[in-house]
């Protein structure tokens, strides 16, 4: 493998690191505050909030002035959050240090770009979407139970790890990384409104149903993730080792569906169309499987939403990414971790709060959602088809997104 592709490998997998450890042991860190539920789940959505505020910006930097320096940035801000996260004696500190990391949190759309960037065919780069994937995989397999693990030292300790592991990360990259982006804009106006790309967005026929879909599979993914380990705690009595136990599960069905079997199944035997179209189902039955209270039923839905979820993130960024032109690859990508990072403030905010009605509502409520981004797969599908298919052309549905 090219040492850009490991470079870039390793700063997503020190960022999904620092995820695993987040969702089993950042609920049980903030209870020791005496935070309750929708507290909990605010800290996840402070971060998505100013994730979202700059995602946009620093897609549209690396446009500008180069993926490397954008990245460098966001691994550093990586860095500085986990540290002051882990500094925290009260609550607001808590929130300080996850504003911080969200200032700057471009180091996936920026990977995302980059590994665009060297791509040399649409294969290639839904293999390298992939590899993102596979580093997402491998990092809740270490993740989780490393913080399960190091929660047993202190419920603090796991967070000066990652920061330390991000700090290092991000001498690593500008140390070695080249630069990549080839169509560099030096005179591309930037703007610090959040919105303006998203408006751009909007305008942009051509992907919109795209961002729509992302923004609902983003909504079912989060709203469990934020709840999973008080869910566990809730329902069936389980610590912060035992929730990372699970996670760890989860990175392993996510490692071998995106890093081998992606590759050499998936993409040989389907299109990404087609992907999409049969999995997202699956992936709101394994939600509503979830809501289930009983052991064996939730980790069926578990199981189904891993493997439906690893590929359909796959597919999903690899037909935007594919679809942007190379000069504005950055700003979509920007835009679409702005959309992921909406849904992210919006998700776990709700599901905290209905989390305290009933605690198996946020699993219904994914469900929901992703038989919404199902629903308008299928009418985009109907409406492309009726809309630029003559008669005489045999083109199936499935076959279109």
């Amino acid at each position: 493998m090219k040492k850009e592709k490991v470079l870039i490998a390793l700063t997503v997998l020190v960022d999904v690191i620092g995820i695993g450890i987040v969702i089993p042991v950042l609920p049980f860190y903030v209870e020791s505050f005496g935070a309750k539920p929708f507290m909990i789940t605010s800290l996840f959505a402070v971060f998505s909030l100013f994730s979202f505020l700059s995602a946009p910006f620093l897609g549209s930097l690396s446009d500008k002035i180069g993926r490397r320096p954008v990245l460098v940035l966001s691994i550093l801000s990586t860095a500085i959050g986990w540290i002051v996260f882990a500094l925290a004696n009260q609550i607001w500190i808590l929130f300080l240090g996850r504003i911080i990391d969200g200032m700057a949190a471009g180091n996936l759309p920026i990977a995302q770009s980059y590994l665009a960037d060297i791509s040399k065919s649409d294969k290639e780069r839904t293999e390298n979407m992939g590899l993102i994937g596979s580093m997402f995989g491998i990092g809740f397999i270490i993740g989780p139970i490393l913080g399960g693990l190091l929660s047993s030292v202190s419920h603090v300790f796991p967070f000066w790890v990652v920061g330390i592991l991000a700090l290092m990360n991000g001498i690593l990259v500008f140390l070695f990384l080249p630069e990549t982006n080839t169509n560099m804009d030096k005179s591309k106006k930037l703007s610090l409104n959040p919105m303006t790309p998203l408006i751009k967005a909007a305008k942009n026929k051509e992907l919109l149903p795209a961002y729509i879909i992302w923004f609902f599979f983003g909504m079912a993914a989060v709203g469990m993730h934020s709840v999973f380990s008080l869910f566990l705690s809730h329902a069936f009595g389980y610590g912060a080792f035992t929730s990372g136990i699970f996670m760890t599960m989860i990175g392993v069905v996510i490692a071998i569906n995106q890093g081998v079997a992606l590759k050499h199944f998936w993409l040989k035997k389907f299109k990404e169309s087609n992907l999409t179209l049969w999995l997202m189902p699956t992936f709101a039955v394994g939600y509503l499987i979830m809501g289930i209270e009983i052991l064996p039923i939730f980790l069926s839905g578990m199981i189904l939403i891993t493997f439906s979820q690893s590929v359909l993130r796959v597919t999903l960024m690899s037909q935007i990414a594919g679809t942007a032109n190379p000069d504005e690859r950055g700003e979509v990508m920007g835009v679409l971790a702005a959309v992921m990072s909406l849904s992210t403030i919006v998700g776990p905010m709700i599901s905290g709060y209905i989390f305290q009605i009933k605690e198996n509502l946020p699993f219904i409520l994914s469900g929901i959602y992703a038989l919404i981004a199902f629903g308008i797969i299928i009418f985009t599908q109907q409406k492309l088809q009726h809309k630029v298919l003559p008669e005489d052309v045999n083109v199936a549905p499935q076959d279109i997104l």
